[in-house]
């Protein structure tokens, strides 16, 4: 970059040996601009470095991601994908009607309450109201006979 204020010093000289000055019309001109070049070079030189100031913090900041990827580096075979298969349930508010869905643990747990996102009541369950044809809680789920 030191070729722009090399450049920029040259034209300067220039206009000086050809004695323009800032009396003229066209001498206030000519010496705006050299003095516009002049602060444009500078301008560019600043830029420059922060260019060269980020690159550098980039690459600092590539190697660090680089070091953590390989610390991560875990094989597949190291997880059971079985256990992430979660079931859902889908269950209506009976206070607002939204439909949520839940995770079938957390509605078979006595302890648990779940509070509506909507209303933000807690939504109660009958053990009825969790079964369903396919349900393997160990209840009958029949209709008792009438006779």
């Amino acid at each position: 970059m030191n070729h722009l204020f090399e450049n920029v010093a040259y034209l300067k000289g220039l206009a000086e040996g050809l004695d323009i000055k800032e009396s003229s019309k066209e001498g206030k001109l000519l010496l705006g601009i050299l003095d516009t070049l002049e602060e444009m070079a500078e301008a560019i030189v600043e830029i420059q470095e922060d260019q060269e100031d980020l690159e550098e913090y980039v690459e600092a900041l590539d190697d660090d991601l680089a070091d953590v990827e390989e610390d991560l580096d875990i094989d597949e075979d190291d997880f059971d994908y079985d256990e992430d298969d979660i079931d859902f349930m889908e269950v209506e508010c009976p206070k607002c009607g939204e439909v949520i869905y839940l995770d079938e643990d957390i509605l078979y747990d006595d302890d648990a309450e779940v509070l509506c996102p909507q209303c933000h009541e807690i939504i109660e369950f009958e053990e009825e109201d969790l079964c369903d044809d396919s349900c393997c809680c160990g209840h009958d789920h029949e209709e008792p006979e009438t006779n």
